[in-house]
């Protein structure tokens, strides 16, 4: 698995915010089972999509303040960002395929 681009409160803006292309933010923690879960498939799809998208974590218990501006409630969350705005969501330990769904919905 590809190690993901952690993510925090304070490099979020440079990281995310202002990135040329969509960002696939994994907001996580490390006492979570679905996230583990998930996280061999957000390591292939970093892989499958470079240059297209970039994957990266946040760890919601290191950086609460961002998850809280984007309302996320449970773990784990992904959104996809572009040019700074929210584009769409998943909630929980969802599959590969509807994860890529997201992604391909969002690149059009």
């Amino acid at each position: 698995m590809a190690d993901l681009l952690p993510v925090n409160d304070i490099n979020f803006t440079d990281q995310v915010m202002k990135s040329s292309i969509p960002v696939l933010v994994d907001f996580w923690a490390e006492w979570c089972a679905p996230c583990r879960m998930i996280a061999p498939y957000l390591g292939d799809i970093a892989k499958e999509y470079a240059g297209k998208i970039l994957v990266v974590k946040m760890d919601v218990d290191e950086s609460p303040e961002t998850p809280s501006r984007y309302s996320v409630t449970s773990i784990p969350t992904l959104i996809v960002f572009q040019n700074g705005s929210p584009m769409d969501k998943l909630v929980g330990a969802v599959t590969k395929n509807k994860i890529k769904g997201m992604i391909d919905g969002v690149l059009g």
